[in-house]
């Protein structure tokens, strides 16, 4: 199985940044895509970027050009750099990797996900 632990949440002001850590441990063969997504009290949970094994990346129109995804492979680790954050940024963000481990039957791939960080942005 795998195990993820964000970090970086937190409370900002309008135009401020934060950036946003998710490392996996456990038993991982290999981690394919990772990403970012994040859920506004009432709303449904959205993506907000993902980040392939090889480093191609994809963006929420919302986000583009201010957020910036980024890995390091060999910490499995997974970052979001988040600038000129806006109030509408304001949502818990959670961690998803799909990754391959290594489990008792052989190699099984799965989805996982974080327990989530708060990211609050005032006006």
């Amino acid at each position: 199985q795998v195990q993820l632990v964000e970090s970086g949440g937190g409370l900002v002001q309008a135009g401020g940044s934060l950036r946003l850590s998710c490392a996996a441990s456990g038993s991982i063969v290999i981690i394919n895509a990772m990403g970012w997504y994040r859920q506004a009290p009432g709303k449904q949970r959205e993506l907000v970027a993902t980040i392939g094994l090889g480093g191609t990346t994809n963006y929420a129109d919302s986000v583009k050009g201010r957020f910036t995804i980024s890995r390091d492979n060999a910490k499995n680790t997974v970052y979001l750099q988040m600038n000129n954050l806006k109030p509408e940024d304001t949502a818990v963000y959670y961690c998803n990797v799909d990754a391959a481990t290594t489990q008792a039957i052989g190699i099984r791939r799965g989805a996982y996900w974080g327990q989530g960080t708060q990211v609050t942005v005032s006006s």
